[in-house]
């Protein structure tokens, strides 16, 4: 089965940059788009954005646009969320998630196998 680890969370202040990285390994890392979710203490998870298998397509959660890039390297089967202008409203637990169903889909039904997640503070 397919194994996905989170990395690269922490505190930081508002304003400030994070980059998130997941490690794929089981299966061939280019036969999955990806995606980026989050979850929030008490509320639903929430999509973030997504890229197609090879990176050319992205797709983004309009509260991060012009602040997220997702960017993936698949010869490192490594899929990255760089987070600039960080907001305390963006403080979650991060998940990244493998999708194998046609489109960069936001709902979480399109999305087979998850990570454990790595929690992102924001601070004011």
């Amino acid at each position: 089965q397919v194994h996905l680890v989170e990395t690269g969370g922490g505190l930081v202040q508002a304003g400030g940059s994070l980059r998130l990285s997941c490690a794929v390994s089981g299966r061939t890392f280019s036969n999955y788009k990806m995606g980026w979710f989050r979850q929030a203490p008490g509320k639903e998870r929430e999509f973030v954005g997504a890229i197609s298998r090879s990176g050319g397509s992205t797709s983004y959660v309009d509260s991060v646009k012009g602040r997220f890039t997702i960017s993936r390297d698949n010869a490192k089967n490594t899929v990255f969320l760089q987070m600039n202008s960080l907001k305390p409203e963006d403080t979650a637990v991060y998940y990244c998630a493998t999708s194998s169903i046609y489109g960069l889909r936001s709902d979480l039904s399109a999305y087979s196998s998850w990570g454990q997640g790595t929690q992102v503070t924001v601070s004011s």
